[in-house]
């Protein structure tokens, strides 16, 4: 993400002017919205009306979006001002400063396993959208548009996903810098801003309104977890903070007032496209509709063929990024080991980082296969992603107020309102884990 974050400024950057006093052109206020937008729009987006029909209805999922943006842009500010008094420029870089070697190691870790499971995610999404285009693809040649399509190893969409992984994107993420992203980062954009029409087209457009809205569990105790389960999905769908540092660096207008200015619109206009999708994908499918909406839809639909082929090529572009990011971390760790014992050589760092690239895409790979439901999976990453939006940025002001010079009052009240950002960011980790680990084991 802060690759994609990186590569995008330097797009935006060669149409922009440079800052007075500064020889590297500086984002405007239009580039920085754009680009946390880039980062916040994605498969995530897939999941949304799924997650309305969990929340119990419109009203409620609405409801439980309008307080976690609170929490949401509120991380953001907070992430920005960490990062103007510790003067860095990335994630792991500002935790560590503020708040110490420690909880800096600790982001690390919740970096990589982040990093891991959306790639998992990534792998769910194209093996549905490759379920649904070899099912197009029989009926088309066969001309048999009722009969379910006949198994062979040859064809089965898990096949399809393992060959992917082995000559597209294996190749693309081999190598020790990855120039991809430069022509195929506004692909995750153009594709949920895609679904986003087609979606509420779809609803229009359909002949008669006959799905089953009423919501599964209506009072107690269940009609809370039903609320609540809706929060894991909306912190992978928003989640942009690991990349805002790097915009925040970038921008030439630093003030935090102006910074507050771009984190609340981006996050409005992804409020306003992630709610518009849920909302009329819940209404055509009610609790009919799928973990992903895609797959809801007929496999010979026009209109969502190319929203599968959008998202599809998306995916498997942004995977070796995203792959690359976590390597990074990993590898550093294990020369930083081996430098204690022997010198590094160009040889050792290239096997080391095509070991680990293979173990990454194997690990995904199978992850993928044998948990193919796209929700459980996400419940795993809305409960890692609280780090990033509640938890990190929560720990990032309690120790900013420790040391920087404001008067008693103000203190106090920041200090309070990072506690509470911690232990909320602390509960939605434990409430979403949970649950993922308790249907997991259900599972299996």
């Amino acid at each position: 993400m802060e690759e994609l974050a990186r590569e995008s400024i330097r797009s935006i950057s060669l149409l922009s002017r440079p800052a007075r006093g500064s020889d590297v052109p500086r984002l405007g206020s239009f580039g920085a919205i754009f680009i946390m937008l880039k980062s916040a729009l994605g498969a995530g987006l897939l999941n949304f009306p799924w997650a309305f029909e969990k929340a119990g209805g419109v009203n409620t999922a609405i409801t439980v979006e309008m307080v976690s943006l609170v929490f949401l842009i509120s991380g953001l500010v907070i992430l920005g001002y960490a990062s103007s008094i510790s003067r860095q420029k990335t994630y792991h870089d500002v935790v560590r400063e503020v708040c110490g070697q420690r909880i800096g190691h600790l982001c690390e870790i919740c970096f990589v396993f982040n990093l891991f499971m959306i790639s998992v995610a990534f792998l769910v999404v194209v093996q549905d959208q490759l379920d649904k285009l070899c099912l197009s693809l029989y009926e088309t040649v066969t001309g048999n548009t009722e009969g379910e399509m006949p198994y062979h190893w040859y064809s089965d969409h898990r096949f399809a996903l393992f060959v992917m992984c082995l000559f597209i994107i294996l190749p693309l993420s081999v190598p020790k810098e990855i120039g991809i992203q430069k022509y195929t980062s506004v692909l995750g954009t153009l594709a949920a801003t895609y679904l986003s029409v087609a979606v509420i087209a779809k609803y229009y457009l359909k002949d008669e309104h006959t799905a089953d809205l009423t919501p599964e569990h209506s009072q107690g105790l269940d009609s809370w977890a039903s609320m609540f389960s809706v929060v894991p999905t909306i912190c992978f769908g928003f989640q942009c903070h690991e990349a805002c540092i790097t915009i925040y660096s970038s921008m030439e207008n630093k003030k935090i007032t102006h910074w507050v200015f771009i984190s609340v619109t981006s996050m409005i206009f992804c409020l306003i496209i992630y709610t518009l999708t849920g909302v009329f994908g819940f209404l055509t499918f009610g609790r009919q509709v799928a973990s992903d909406i895609l797959m809801s839809y007929p496999g010979n639909d026009v209109v969502m063929i190319i929203a599968r082929l959008l998202f599809g090529i998306s995916i498997i572009t942004i995977y070796p990024i995203i792959l690359l990011l976590g390597r990074s971390v990993i590898l550093t760790q294990i020369l930083r080991f081996w430098e204690r014992r022997a010198i590094i050589t160009s040889v050792f760092e290239s096997r080391c980082r095509l070991i680990l690239t293979i173990l990454w895409i194997t690990v995904t790979l199978l992850i993928a296969i044998y948990i193919p439901d796209m929700s459980e999976v996400i419940s795993v990453i809305g409960g890692i992603s609280a780090f990033f939006i509640f938890i990190f940025p929560g720990l990032c002001l309690i120790f900013a107020m420790q040391t920087e010079p404001i008067n008693h009052r103000m203190r106090a009240l920041l200090t309070g309102w990072g506690v509470v950002t911690v232990i909320t960011g602390a509960f939605i980790f434990g409430q979403s884990t949970s649950i993922a680990v308790m249907e997991l084991m259900h599972k299996f």
